[in-house]
């Protein structure tokens, strides 16, 4: 996987870099003192690798290697059910990092994937965040509940976040950018939580509500 951009270089595990390709020299004494390979290449030869502000650097890494429920470690978790956009995959990771939060459960199938994109997005948050895929969301609620987890879904018709307290261990659980949350999840949540609209739109972006939620909820 191509990845790039100079945070993302600075936060990778270095023992996932595969090759280093560099236009710009001002990244190479950095490389110089971490004692890593690169190869220089002309800028143009960047901007066909990969699609995106690179910073004059592309890294190839190894794919990224998913965690399991047996990897849970941590009180607050969140739940990304069928999450489509890559950049608010990416916007999410970082905002889980900057909070705290080590572990992020999201689907085998039909969800946004570990991409380059979410690398970059994350700005190398992706290095201190547990992406845990799961074959069945119900599934991981479940096993998740037994764990003593309370599970609070994020839709419009749902109670105000801010009136609600909140289990020490809790799970929050953001929907798809269309369809929001699928039914059967909702069905197996306890809690339905929104967040208060005062405007004329009645919706947010997918990470702007998990970045409100995710703090709100850390308050209670």
């Amino acid at each position: 996987m191509l990845v790039y951009g100079k945070n993302v270089l600075k936060e990778l595990d270095k023992e996932k870099i595969r090759k280093i390709f560099v236009s710009s020299k001002e990244v190479i004494p950095y490389l110089k003192s971490e004692n890593l390979k690169y190869n220089v290449v002309p800028k143009s030869r960047l901007d066909k690798m990969v699609n995106g502000n690179h910073q004059g650097i592309v890294i190839d890494i190894f794919d990224y290697k998913y965690y399991t429920l047996d990897d849970l470690d941590s009180d607050f978790v969140v739940i990304l059910d069928h999450l489509e956009d890559p950049h608010n995959f990416g916007a999410i990771i970082r905002t889980c990092e900057c909070a705290g939060i080590k572990n992020i459960i999201i689907p085998k199938d039909r969800s946004v994937l570990v991409n380059d994109t979410v690398v970059h997005v994350s700005a190398g948050a992706i290095e201190h965040v547990h992406i845990i895929m799961v074959s069945n969301l119900v599934n991981a609620i479940n096993t998740l509940k037994k764990k003593g987890y309370f599970i609070y879904a994020a839709d419009m018709l749902g109670e105000n976040y801010q009136e609600v307290s909140y289990n020490d261990k809790k799970v929050l659980v953001i929907g798809n950018e269309g369809s929001g949350i699928s039914n059967v999840v909702m069905d197996n949540s306890d809690v339905i939580i929104s967040i208060p609209m005062k405007g004329t739109l009645n919706s947010l972006n997918a990470s702007v509500s998990a970045g409100i939620l995710i703090y709100g909820m850390m308050r209670k």
